[in-house]
């Protein structure tokens, strides 16, 4: 009884911090803050932004459109709009221009057919951006942190690689969190990105500025990386979709932080988009040789897939409860699929599901198959230079003389007291083995569970501060290891996104990709923001 006090007093007084630093955040946005007149970004009104990438691709290989006028009207969209979400914090238009040029006088030589060009280079011309944190030759590479602002890419990070040699065109580096731990994403490097269906809000993190930049029509196909929710947490406050691969699939190599020990596992990167069809092909690409490890050859037959649901986390005192609009959502999903698809859909109860956070913390805090120690967060913000106190720097950041941000700060002072004393370490992990069995044996290779993204919809900037734990909606599924794709479910009262995760067992992402399809097709996928 008193090891069970103990745990509550200290997740309560994590609570207790994470409110306080809340109410700073909250009173320096009092101070100060851009000012908006319209609160969304403008609709639309190109219809070369408001096609998919396969899309694209497919009509500049038939040199029905040009590459050079594709480049350019996303280029035109971009200096209309990022000025309001500073999503994109570097841009390389000049040589995506040369690029597109180099494209369309490459076509113009008419030298193979269509069927050969799509083998070849299945995103050619294509508008491309990546996660700043991820390497792109000639452009910065700091992660947010003022200590790397100078760092920049000597080569591509391989994902980007291959993206590129598939034939898509980087337009620019989107923004971060600092260190990519956090989900508002905001730093003292590029500053604050703001959600193109309203500026008020945040974009999630870490790969918030990926997020708003195509939720914004500023790009078509994007990169983003996910330890605990960071793809799926801005796809889902964006509209978009985003995918988290199984492990092991896709590279990590290029980018910054590098994850160590037990999260060098458990990091995945993935692709990010407005529609869903760009989806398995992204995944095809940025696989490389990792993609013989999935089925996206296998054809789904949805219909025979056994779905299961479960509205919230079963009901732990760390997070929000889940908004009554999303669970409405994942409801008319639920009666979609029984009632119009006519497949088997099972309401469950997963009594584990609750300690999420807990179970995401085992994980972060493990050794590696080798024995190696995860990188502290505290070492990560001096990136190995002079050693930091997060006290000194809170006490600097009162004053508006820190280099870090209000959740880096945070972060490093309660760094050491989340990490478990080896009895709690044991109970947990057992804990996470069981509930990853029980998935396992409930999804086997023809089930999908539907759980919800995030307990409320994009929350205004900054108070995810006093909420810091509810990412554990999206952490939990990166702890365990399994595949999962966001997708969005259209827009609420207030004009901003819905959505759900889809997830499915081991190596069966082409399931969840599928059901995305699916779900784009039933309940109309990404809305442009703006749009009366």
């Amino acid at each position: 009884m008193a090891q069970l006090f103990t745990a509550r007093l200290q997740l309560l007084l994590l609570q207790a911090m994470g409110f306080l630093i809340g109410l700073i955040g909250q009173a320096a946005r009092a101070f100060g803050g851009p000012k908006f007149g319209s609160m969304t970004t403008p609709p639309v009104t190109e219809p070369l932004l408001l096609l998919s990438g396969v899309q694209l691709a497919k009509l500049i290989r038939q040199r029905k459109v040009k590459c050079i006028d594709v480049i350019q009207a996303y280029i035109n969209r971009i200096v209309d709009v990022n000025p309001l979400i500073n999503g994109i914090v570097k841009y390389r238009f000049e040589a995506a221009k040369k690029e597109a040029h180099d494209v369309d006088k490459k076509l113009a030589e008419k030298v193979e057919d269509d069927a050969t060009l799509e083998k070849k280079w299945p995103f050619l011309g294509v508008p491309l951006t990546v996660k700043e944190a991820f390497q792109l030759e000639g452009m910065p590479n700091s992660s947010g942190l003022v200590n790397r602002r100078n760092a920049i890419s000597k080569t591509d990070a391989t994902v980007v690689a291959y993206l590129r040699e598939a034939g898509a065109i980087p337009l620019g580096i989107t923004n971060c969190s600092e260190l990519c731990m956090w989900y508002e994403s905001s730093n003292k490097v590029y500053g604050r990105s703001n959600n193109p269906y309203d500026l008020r809000h945040i974009v999630g993190g870490s790969s918030g500025g990926e997020g708003c930049t195509l939720g914004a029509a500023c790009s078509v196909i994007g990169v983003g990386s996910d330890i605990g929710g960071s793809i799926r947490m801005p796809a889902f406050f964006n509209g978009i979709f985003g995918h988290k691969p199984s492990p092991g699939v896709v590279s990590n190599n290029g980018q910054f932080p590098v994850a160590k020990g037990a999260q060098e596992l458990f990091q995945c990167t993935g692709p990010m988009c407005r529609y869903a069809e760009d989806l398995a092909p992204m995944l095809r690409v940025m696989a490389g040789p990792g993609i013989k490890k999935l089925k996206l050859d296998e054809k789904v037959h949805l219909k025979g897939l056994k779905f299961y649901w479960m509205e919230h986390d079963g009901g732990s005192f760390l997070m929000s409860k889940v908004d009554r609009e999303l669970i409405q959502a994942q409801k008319k999903v639920v009666d979609h699929l029984e009632n119009i698809l006519g497949a088997s859909v099972q309401h469950v109860k997963l009594k584990q599901m609750k300690y999420s956070f807990q179970l995401w913390v085992t994980m972060m805090s493990a050794k590696g198959p080798d024995g190696t120690e995860p990188i502290k967060f505290v070492d990560l913000l001096s990136d190995h230079g002079k050693p930091i106190s997060p006290l000194w720097e809170l006490m600097k950041w009162c004053l508006g003389l820190s280099a870090h941000t209000i959740p880096a700060i945070g972060l490093a002072l309660l760094e050491g007291k989340i990490k478990y004393s080896p009895e709690k370490y044991k109970k947990f992990k057992a804990m996470e083995e069981s509930l990853y069995k029980e998935l396992l044996e409930m999804l086997g290779d023809d089930g999908i569970f539907l759980y919800p993204s995030h307990p409320t919809v994009a929350p205004k900037h900054h108070v995810p501060l006093t909420r810091p734990f509810n990412f554990a909606y999206t952490g939990i599924f990166s702890a365990l290891g399994l595949p999962v794709t966001q997708c969005p479910l259209g827009l609420n009262a207030k004009g901003l996104p819905l959505g759900i995760q889809v997830v499915a067992g081991p190596f069966n992402d082409h399931l969840t990709l599928a059901v995305a399809q699916y779900l784009e097709k039933s309940f109309g996928g990404w809305v442009c923001p703006g749009k009366l």
